[in-house]
């Protein structure tokens, strides 16, 4: 008898948890495609009997974390969806500071976060080197895309329509010296297969970086580089990239 409640117990936890984990696949359906589908499409595209997925469905409604998209039945994420996003949001700049410490201790350079907003970077945090010349940025400050180490970074995560986009029309302000897209292209795809981008004195004469970037489980972009005096850059960019990587590594594990 005590035999077969316990088993009649795994059995009914196993069933939960398929449950659980079918509903979360849903949810990942309506994710991708928030316009609203039918019950046919998502027991399609999650390959699963319309029936089940019926009895998922109704569940998630009364819970809101579906809803109507419209007459026609489609159906897509609800409010309670975005509520427990937002309840969830990590606040970045509290999450990554301790990388950025270690990484200024280990350089002893300044080491700086930004994020992608507006087409531009915009300064989060920063924790400033301990060399007595050393580079310092105001947080809240705005830098471009193509011409920066944070930028490049951040546009290498981006679909190539979108990098093309953002950088031509930061790029036909270079006058003279313009540089041509494709040649801007190229760079992005080395740093998509390094992970590191770089600015050898083209933001700003003198100083030179390099960085990473990497996005939060909400979409947007970060960056964190490190701003260097070109006078001393040349002689730790192999070290200097070396770090960054594992920089990187410990902030994927966070995010």
């Amino acid at each position: 008898m005590v035999l077969a409640m316990e088993s009649e117990k795994k059995a009914q936890s196993s069933q939960g948890v398929q449950v659980i984990s079918r509903a979360a696949e849903i949810l990942r359906v309506l994710k991708n495609d928030n316009s609203g589908l039918s019950l046919g499409q998502i027991a399609e595209r999650v390959q699963l009997p319309r029936s089940t997925v019926q009895r998922i469905v109704n569940a998630l409604l009364s819970e809101r974390l579906v809803m109507s998209s419209s007459a026609e039945g489609g159906l897509r994420l609800g409010s309670e969806i975005q509520s427990l996003a937002a309840a969830g949001r990590v606040n970045m700049t509290e999450l990554v500071h301790p990388v950025l410490t270690d990484l200024a201790k280990r350089t002893k350079e300044t080491v700086d976060l930004a994020v992608f907003r507006d087409e531009h970077m915009v300064f989060l945090d920063q924790v400033v080197g301990t060399h007595r010349l050393r580079t310092v940025s105001a947080v809240g400050e705005v830098f471009p895309m193509t011409d920066t180490a944070n930028g490049k970074a951040a546009l290498s995560l981006f679909e190539d329509d979108r990098v093309a986009a953002i950088a031509s029309r930061e790029l036909k302000f270079g006058g003279e010296s313009q540089r041509p897209l494709s040649d801007f292209l190229r760079e992005i795809e080395d740093i998509r297969k390094t992970g590191i981008a770089w600015d050898l004195d083209e933001h700003t004469q003198g100083i030179s970086a390099a960085g990473f970037a990497f996005q939060d489980p909400v979409g947007l972009t970060y960056a964190i580089s490190v701003p260097v005096p070109s006078h001393r850059f040349s002689a730790q960019k192999e070290r200097l990239a070396e770090q960054l990587a594992e920089a990187r590594t410990a902030v994927l594990k966070l995010v």
